[in-house]
C-alpha cells in the first residue's frame, strides 16, 4: 500500500497553520507542524498573565486579499453590532454582509469583533493625529516655523526629489520632505531598527508604507472630513493600510484565532509537535528527505518528508542543511540581522492623559516620539478589544522596546525591566507609578527581519534555495521579508496552490509583496 504524502511544516505561526489547513482542506497531503515553542501562532499568539491578554506588537486583522479576508471570517465569524444593522465589509471592490444576530460577542467566543482604529504620536509631551492631518490643531503644536520649515522642504523634495532612492532615508524625505523626516520618523524609525535610517534599505519604506506621504495623508484628512460613510461601512478599497479606520480583530486576540485553526488541523487529520526544534534537514539529490527535530527534554526524532515548508529564519535554516554550503551563501546567511523585541504589559488604575473630553485614551497604538525614553510605542489592549481585559475598569497596556538580544535591556532581569519600564512612561506624562497594580514582561525574538547586514545580497540565497525543489520558504522568517500576518498567509497559500496543481514554480511566492492589489501599482 503506497505511503500517503505528507508535508512537514516548521512553524506554527500564521504561514504554517495556514498551509497546515490548506492541506486539510483541500487535498489528502498530511501536515505534519513541528513547532520549538509549546505556544501557537507565533508573532500573533496571545499571552495571557492572570486573566488578562496581551498582542504583541498589535495585529489588525485587515487585508486586500478576498482570500484572506474570507479564510479569517470563516473561521471566526463577524459578530452582530450593537445597533442590530448589518456590517457591510467591502473590499477589492466585493461586499459581504453579516446579518444582526447571527454571531454576539456576549454569547459566543468565536467571533470577530468590528473595531475603531486610532493612532496617536506622543512628541513634545502632546498628541498629534497618526497619520498627520493638516489642520488647525497640527499646525498650533507644531508652530509657526515649524510648520514654514515644513511645507518648505515638502515643496523642495517635490521639487527636486533624490533620484537614487536607495535608503530608507531617501524614500521618506522623497514623500514628506526633509522637515517632517527628521520631525516625525527619523528617531522612531532609528529606535525600531538601531541603526540610522540612511544604512537602511528603501525597500522597507517600499513595504511598510507605501503610497502613503504628506499628500495622501492630507487628502485622506480631507476625504474623511466631508465624507457621508455610514458608521457600519468598512469599506477600504484604495486605502493605504496606514489609514484603515475600521478593522476585525478576535475576541481574545489574534492567538485565538490561530488556535482555532491549530485545532482544526488535528482534527482533520494533521499532526502538530510543540516543543519540538527543527535541527537538520537531511537532503538526497535536489530534495529534503527528511527533517530531524529534538524536544524540549531531549528526544529525538526524524520525520520523512515530501514538501517541506519552512518558516523559520533563513539563517538557522541555511546552517540546519546537511549538506557542504557554498562560503558565499554562508557569509550571507550569517550576515542577516534580526531585531528583538520586548513587551511590557501594565495594569493600571488609570493613566494621567485622557481624551480631551476626559474620558479614557480611545487610542489602539501610540507612537512614542519622545527622544529621551527608549520604549517605541505603547498599546492599549483594552481598545483593541474590551475582551482582552479581565477587569474593565482597570487600564491594561503595553509597552514595546525594540532592541537586539545582546543589549542590556534584552538582558534585565524580569523585575528591573518592569521598573524601568514604569519609570519612563511615567517620566513622559502618560501614567503614575502608583497606579501600577501588575506587571508581565514577554520577550520575542527575531521579532523584524532587518533590511540591512548582508540583505542587500539576499537574492543569492533565494536562487541557492530554488534547488531544493520540494522546500518552500513562507512567511515572515522564513523569507526575510517584513511581511503583515495576511502576507504572510498568501506566501503559504500560493504554495499550496503550486503543489496540488501540479506547477511548482516558486518565483511567483516572492512577488507577493507586502501592499499590492496584486501588482496593479508594480511599476
Amino acid at each position: 500500500m503506497p505511503t500517503k504524502q505528507n508535508a512537514v511544516i516548521i512553524g506554527a505561526g500564521p504561514a504554517g497553520l495556514t498551509a497546515a489547513l490548506e492541506f486539510v482542506r483541500r487535498s489528502e497531503i498530511q501536515p505534519i507542524v513541528l513547532e520549538a515553542s509549546h505556544e501557537i501562532g507565533g508573532i500573533s499568539r496571545t499571552i495571557r498573565h492572570n486573566g488578562n491578554r496581551m498582542d504583541i506588537g498589535g495585529h489588525r486583522f485587515f487585508s486586500k486579499s478576498d482570500r484572506v479576508m474570507n479564510w479569517w471570517t470563516a473561521l471566526l465569524p463577524v459578530a452582530a453590532c450593537e445597533s442590530g444593522d448589518n456590517h457591510s465589509i467591502q473590499y477589492q471592490n466585493k461586499q459581504r454582509t453579516v446579518a444582526t444576530g447571527q454571531a454576539s460577542a456576549e454569547n459566543t467566543d468565536l467571533v470577530m469583533l468590528v473595531r475603531p482604529r486610532k493612532s496617536r504620536i506622543y512628541f513634545l509631551r502632546s498628541f498629534f493625529d497618526y497619520p498627520l492631518a493638516l489642520n488647525a490643531k497640527t499646525l498650533k503644536q507644531l508652530g509657526a516655523w515649524r510648520t514654514l520649515k515644513i511645507g518648505i522642504s515638502y515643496l523642495a523634495a517635490r521639487l527636486f526629489p533624490r533620484k537614487n532612492e536607495t535608503t530608507l532615508e531617501d524614500f521618506l524625505i522623497n514623500r514628506f520632505g526633509r522637515e517632517l523626516y527628521l520631525t516625525f520618523f527619523k528617531s522612531y524609525t532609528e529606535k525600531v531598527w538601531g541603526v540610522p535610517c540612511d544604512h537602511i534599505s528603501a525597500e522597507w519604506g517600499a513595504q511598510r508604507i507605501k503610497g502613503l506621504s504628506l499628500r495622501t495623508a492630507v487628502l485622506h484628512f480631507l476625504k474623511t472630513t466631508f465624507s457621508k460613510k455610514k458608521p457600519t461601512d468598512l469599506s477600504q478599497k484604495g486605502t493605504e493600510t496606514s489609514l484603515i479606520e475600521k478593522f476585525l480583530y478576535p475576541k481574545y486576540g489574534p492567538g485565538q484565532l490561530w488556535e482555532h485553526a491549530a485545532d482544526l488541523v488535528t482534527q482533520g487529520g494533521g499532526e502538530l509537535h510543540m516543543g519540538w526544534r527543527v535541527t537538520a534537514l537531511h537532503v538526497e539529490g535536489n530534495r529534503i528527505a527528511s527533517v530531524e527535530a529534538t524536544s524540549h527534554s531531549g528526544d529525538r526524532r526524524t520525520f520523512r518528508a515530501d514538501y517541506v515548508f519552512s518558516t523559520m529564519p533563513v539563517r538557522e535554516l541555511i546552517r540546519s542543511l546537511d549538506v557542504e554550503i557554498p562560503a558565499e551563501i554562508k557569509q550571507i546567511s550569517d550576515g542577516l540581522i534580526y531585531r528583538d523585541f520586548v513587551t511590557v504589559g501594565l495594569l493600571v488604575n488609570k493613566l494621567t492623559v485622557t481624551e480631551p473630553d476626559g474620558s479614557p485614551l480611545k487610542d489602539t497604538w501610540i507612537y512614542i516620539q519622545e527622544p529621551d525614553v527608549l520604549v517605541g510605542r505603547l498599546q492599549i489592549f483594552n481598545n483593541w478589544s474590551p475582551y482582552m481585559v479581565a477587569d474593565p475598569d482597570k487600564t491594561w497596556i503595553g509597552l514595546e522596546y525594540f532592541c537586539y538580544d545582546r543589549d542590556d535591556l534584552w538582558k534585565m532581569q524580569d523585575e528591573d525591566l518592569k521598573k524601568f519600564a514604569i519609570a519612563e512612561i511615567e517620566k513622559i506624562g502618560i501614567l503614575k507609578a502608583a497606579d501600577v497594580l501588575d506587571a508581565h514582561v514577554v520577550r520575542v525574538p527575531k521579532t523584524y527581519p532587518a533590511y540591512f547586514g548582508t540583505y542587500d545580497r539576499f537574492d543569492e540565497i533565494i536562487r541557492y534555495m530554488e534547488r531544493f525543489e520540494n522546500l518552500f520558504l513562507v512567511g515572515r522568517n522564513g523569507m526575510h521579508k517584513y511581511n503583515n500576518q495576511d502576507h504572510s498567509m498568501l506566501t503559504a497559500m500560493t504554495a499550496v496552490d503550486g503543489i496540488l496543481s501540479g506547477n511548482l514554480d516558486k518565483k511567483v511566492l516572492w512577488e507577493i509583496n507586502t501592499e499590492q492589489e496584486y501588482h496593479e501599482e508594480k511599476k
